[in-house]
């Protein structure tokens, strides 16, 4: 999975910066931005690689850390 990482300027020309979003391609993800941002100007935008572990990939038992006590 792809995530990238946005720079833009909004139609009132406050600067965002460090805006992400995951998609297969830049294009999916400048029109994941285009929705929310509407008529938005994209200043700078980098793509990252990013692994499937965690909060959007699969988990099991073994790759958790559980405290050992409650106490």
């Amino acid at each position: 999975m792809n995530k990238f990482l946005f720079r833009i300027r909004t139609r009132n020309g406050v600067l965002v910066d460090h805006l992400s979003f995951y998609g297969r391609d830049e294009d999916e993800a400048r029109r994941k931005v285009a929705q929310i941002y509407k008529h938005c100007e994209v200043l700078e935008c980098t793509q990252r690689r990013v692994s499937m572990n965690g909060r959007l990939g699969t988990v099991n038992y073994e790759s958790l850390t559980l405290p050992l006590s409650l106490s």
